[in-house]
């Protein structure tokens, strides 16, 4: 008996000592979230605006999502000079929406990419075709994803914030439209390991190497973008979107991170399978982040987010009684219930990044997506050591 305790006051405080300091770190984190920049809101142009941005749109058989994107920017105003498609020879139909929005929007314009080279991804290479076919005379470059749902005024609001705060390069987070029960529980998860392992949306980070980035919404000053040479720092990464960011942050450059869930809305993957393969690939944005960083991440998830439930959950079925006086197993749970509230504090503060509606009675599993904790921190293990085979339909070797 005595034995049995020894070893478990030494587990308890093995545990302690990964999780002390990182805990620390987390926040010291969440107390930057009170300065954080307000959500972005909708926004009317002014005449200053006119023609000021160019939209880039990469897609590759995006037929059954992108039409709320093509009807969302036909609803932006006169501060889009051009919405340039840059289709990789879809077989579905997408080409097709693109030319029957042209008909009706004369801003549009369909192109395809020239054929994929050697050591480029798929969307890089679209990306940076369509920048080098923008108008000069535009001062912004705005890359948007074939699955957003832009409101009216986003185009407007997004241009005006930036010049308001300086920024170089700002993106923005959106709201996820959940449709699936599985998705309710298991996204929010996934989404945790990026608000566990950096600054909050708003929050201006002063180190390149921690900056986030969201291709998915990716305003850029055109002559910035030109000093870069466009996406070819990126050209080779799955994250794209944040290794540019890092890259432009190092050069001096100001690049914010704001929230956008008031001015789009995304739909990403269809279910929590497509969700865990698809977004696991790029969550460990291994691609823009150094190994030491990596690993460091990698121990702060599992001390911060992966363990609590487990721990947690270990006492309640199959520990003995807790005793009366301070031990290292008491305070290990006393930690870790205290992790546990931090988790479903920030699940309350992102709940209005999240659109359930449609998910119906399956919506209140986002509520118990901490229990998906463990499985979501295994999921950035898993792809931290693993390099995409498959991206998007396109295969690589």
């Amino acid at each position: 008996m005595e034995n049995a305790l020894i070893i478990e006051s030494a587990i308890s405080l093995f545990l302690l000592l990964i999780q002390v300091p990182a805990t620390a770190i987390l926040l010291s984190r969440l107390l930057k979230g009170p300065r954080r920049h307000p959500p972005i809101e909708p926004q009317q142009p002014t005449p200053d605006l006119l023609g000021c941005v160019s939209i880039v749109v990469p897609t590759l058989n995006e037929v059954l999502r992108i039409s709320p994107l093509l009807a969302g920017l036909s609803r932006q105003s006169y501060e889009v000079r051009e919405i340039i498609v840059v289709d990789s020879k879809s077989q579905d139909g997408t080409p097709d929406l693109v030319k029957a929005s042209q008909q009706k929007d004369p801003r549009f314009r369909l192109m395809t990419d020239d054929p994929l080279p050697s050591g480029w991804v798929g969307r890089p290479w679209a990306l940076h075709n369509g920048f080098l076919q923008t108008s000069e005379a535009s001062q912004w470059f705005l890359g948007l994803d074939a699955d957003i749902q832009p409101h009216p005024g986003l185009v407007a609001g997004l241009i005006k914030t930036a010049v308001a705060q300086g920024y170089d390069l700002v993106s923005l987070s959106p709201q996820f439209i959940l449709k699936y029960p599985g998705e309710c529980w298991l996204q929010p998860a996934l989404l945790m390991t990026l608000l566990y392992r950096f600054d909050p949306a708003g929050i201006n980070t002063e180190q390149p190497e921690r900056v986030m980035a969201n291709g998915q919404c990716f305003l850029c000053r055109r002559r910035v973008l030109a000093a870069v040479d466009g996406y070819s720092s990126a050209s080779g990464s799955f994250c794209d979107d944040v290794t540019l960011a890092r890259n432009i942050a190092a050069r001096g450059f100001k690049v914010g991170f704001l929230d956008g869930a008031k001015v789009l809305k995304v739909r990403m993957y269809e279910g929590a399978i497509e969700t865990w393969k698809e977004w696991g690939r790029s969550l460990d944005l291994k691609d823009a982040s150094p190994s030491a960083q990596i690993w460091g991440d990698l121990w702060l998830l599992s001390a911060v987010q992966g363990l609590p439930v487990l721990i947690i959950l270990s006492y309640l079925f199959f520990s003995p009684p807790l005793p009366d006086s301070p031990t290292p197993r008491l305070f290990l749970l006393g930690l870790n219930l205290f992790l546990l509230v931090i988790r479903f504090a920030m699940l309350f503060a992102i709940a209005p990044s999240y659109d359930c509606k449609a998910a119906n009675k399956g919506s209140w599993l986002f509520w118990l997506s901490p229990l998906a904790d463990p499985l979501a921190v295994l999921r950035i293990f898993l792809s931290a050591f693993r390099t995409p085979r498959e991206w998007r339909g396109r295969k690589y070797g």
